[in-house]
């Protein structure tokens, strides 16, 4: 259903979108630098879960925007700015969290959770408002109302740009991951460096 609405795209149209969604995926934000902290403090595989569980925030937010639960809230700006210090706290608490962890042992990264960093990933992306307000202004822009309906085309755009920003995000955490490795063999700083990305990231969803 939904891919029979996307093949009435015109290719152009879809090659538009796609080429747009991987400048934004790529460009460096919250999620990438989440994903890479992440990495940097628990290796390669905790930075791809994370960046895999920001991709699950996502489709939250494109089924949010799907059934207007996004403009619901980017219409209210009380919830936007609670959501938004909500996910300052949060990110705090995991800077606070990485200041007290004390070095990392190796064997340690491998028994990480793999829920735990998916279900962090999530939060992380779910407790930023701008993904909402992103989707509304930039899915409708590709949708036409000849090519079936509306909700179909978000849903599927949606999900496309989902799958593209997951595997770029999952790529930044896995090159963190390593680089965390060699910090950690030269310099035993890995969590203070995580510290810095999360509580940088928390001042940075403040600020704006």
């Amino acid at each position: 259903m939904i891919w029979d609405t996307l093949a009435n795209f015109p290719a152009q149209q879809l090659l538009a979108f796609m080429a747009g969604a991987l400048v934004l995926n790529f460009a460096p934000g919250q999620d990438v630098f989440f994903a890479s902290a992440c990495g940097i403090q628990n290796g390669p595989r905790a930075g791809a879960l994370a960046g895999f569980g920001v991709g699950m925030g996502v489709i939250c937010h494109v089924i949010m925007a799907t059934v207007g639960l996004g403009a619901l809230v980017a219409a209210h700006p009380g919830a936007l700015i609670a959501i938004k210090f909500v996910g300052a706290a949060y990110l705090l608490w995991l800077a606070y969290k990485s200041w007290t962890a004390g070095e990392i042992d190796p064997t340690a990264r491998a028994a990480s959770s793999t829920w735990n960093i998916i279900r962090r990933g999530a939060l992380s992306n779910l407790l930023n408002p701008k993904p909402v307000l992103f989707l509304l202004a930039f899915l409708p822009q590709f949708t036409r109302p000849e090519f079936g309906p509306i909700w179909q085309q978000i849903l599927g755009l949606g999900l496309m740009f989902t799958v593209s920003g997951t595997l770029v995000t999952m790529g930044y955490g896995i090159v963190g991951g390593y680089a965390g490795n060699i910090i950690g063999k030269r310099l035993g700083i890995v969590n203070k460096v995580a510290v810095v990305m999360f509580a940088g990231l928390a001042i940075r969803l403040v600020a704006k």
